[in-house]
């Protein structure tokens, strides 16, 4: 891209400046401009008006109180426009009609470039009338001068001065436009990390809640087993300790790779996120036998292509419901995994045969919730409840569509 020549750099630059400077201090930038034409005009007010005048005996006074009435007004162009210009078209009536012809009669185009920055264009027309009726009163007070040498004039002028106006108003239009689809887009950017920020608490917390959930509730389980099982079976107790420390040493390594993902200076974080697959379903069922809870399992069907996402749900949901079992199926529960594959999709069946069969099992916590929260997110279904008793029992039965699941 090239460079733009310093001069027009320089022209830029002080362009910002005096607009900064008008926006900060509207006031004081419009007493300067209107004092400056003020001096202007009464400078040309002190003889040089006679260079183009039609009557050169006009009385000095009147001459000075004109230049004044003909500059003053600039001071209300931005807040009353329409009645500086009505003030200034008065004044250059009298001027044309004596005339006087003043220059500063041109200082009135500043107003009508205001206008049409500013009111709507409608209003253009009053503003034609009014800087036309000098000219036309000059014409029938002087018919020596024809109407090309004075209205063609007046008309281009006021052409050129408005279509001015409406062009800056124009481009002021577009770029606050820009401003304000600027200002929305980020709003819309922030709702957006916002959301994404939300959903990965959510995502987080569940994972969170399937890691420490599961482990914890097979520890505990262990625990209790080894403490009944230390005074009677000091080796099956050896066995529970075993059991927990590989269970917490599980624990702490998926925990571990879950606080690796938000460690943003963790190069190949992603790679490291806890991603258990249908084929560590085998390992989740046997360390809940460890527990002491008698499983059976069966597969039917082979996965086709099944993507780690709908592994991850299936496995969770599997794990969940284990887990429920464990905390609420009492001693004596016994429980069965069924997982198939077919043409449908896949489905997973997770039934115990625990005493709490009546009792909304795992409605306090988040582990229903994060299993429909999970299995919605593959459009598929999620049933869970207790079963007829006798005998009683639970049962939570997921389904993911072919489709939805790759």
């Amino acid at each position: 891209m090239t460079e733009p020549h310093p001069l027009t750099q320089l022209l830029q630059r002080s362009s910002q400046r005096v607009r900064a400077f008008d926006r900060r201090r509207p006031l004081v930038w419009d007493v300067l401009v209107t004092t400056f034409f003020v001096i202007a005009a009464l400078t040309d007010a002190t003889g040089g008006w006679r260079s183009t005048a039609a009557n050169t005996q006009v009385p000095q006074g009147q001459i000075y109180l004109m230049s004044v009435c003909l500059t003053a007004p600039l001071l209300w162009r931005r807040r009353h426009p329409l009645v500086a210009l009505a003030v200034m078209a008065a004044v250059t009536v009298a001027s044309n009609w004596t005339g006087a012809w003043l220059q500063a009669a041109l200082i009135q185009f500043i107003v009508v470039f205001n206008i049409a920055l500013r009111l709507p264009l409608k209003t253009l027309g009053r503003a034609a009338a009014m800087t036309a009726l000098p000219m036309t009163v000059c014409v029938f007070s002087y018919p020596r001068d024809s109407w090309d040498e004075l209205i063609v004039p007046q008309i281009w002028s006021f052409a050129v001065v408005a279509l001015a106006g409406i062009a800056v108003r124009s481009r002021q239009d577009y770029t606050q436009a820009l401003v304000e689809r600027a200002g929305q887009l980020e709003v819309e950017r922030d709702q957006q990390a916002q959301l994404a920020t939300n959903a990965e608490r959510t995502r987080i917390a569940r994972e969170m809640h399937d890691i420490i959930g599961h482990n914890l509730s097979v520890i505990t389980t262990l625990a209790d087993g080894g403490s009944y099982a230390a005074a009677k079976s000091p080796e099956r107790a050896a066995q529970a300790l075993t059991a927990i420390g590989t269970t917490s040493r599980q624990a702490l390594t998926e925990l571990r790779r879950l606080l690796d993902v938000l460690r943003e200076e963790a190069p190949g974080a992603p790679a490291l996120a806890p991603q258990p697959a249908l084929t560590d379903l085998d390992q989740l069922i046997d360390g809940v036998r460890a527990a002491g809870l008698p499983v059976r399992s069966s597969v039917r069907g082979h996965p086709d292509a099944l993507p780690a996402g709908g592994q991850l749900t299936v496995y969770r949901v599997v794990q969940e419901a284990l887990t429920n079992t464990l905390k609420h199926g009492g001693p004596a529960a016994t429980a069965h995994v069924e997982v198939a594959y077919d043409e449908e999709g896949v489905r997973a069946t997770v039934t115990d045969t625990g005493v709490g069969g009546s009792s909304p099992r795992g409605s306090s916590g988040r582990g229903l919730t994060g299993m429909r929260e999970r299995t919605a997110l593959y459009d598929g279904t999620l049933e869970a409840g207790p079963l007829p008793h006798p005998p009683g029992g639970w049962h939570v039965e997921l389904h993911l569509p072919k489709e939805s699941a790759q």
